[in-house]
């Protein structure tokens, strides 16, 4: 997911630079959007982490 935020940015970037500001509005959006998915998503999963931490399998 971080990496279609980071495609979409590129593209959002190229699209200012060759004056396509409505592409690159639309793209930064769409990657601002996605960037705060991932954050959201690696949140839950880091505290989900920590909250089962006692369940890993040990070697025998």
């Amino acid at each position: 997911m971080l990496y279609w935020a980071l495609v979409f940015f590129i593209v959002s970037l190229v699209a200012g630079v060759f004056g396509f500001g409505e592409i690159a509005s639309a793209t930064a959006g769409i990657a601002q959007i996605l960037f705060y998915v991932f954050l959201v998503f690696f949140v839950v999963t880091l505290i989900a982490g920590l909250a089962g931490g006692g369940t890993r399998r040990r070697l025998p």
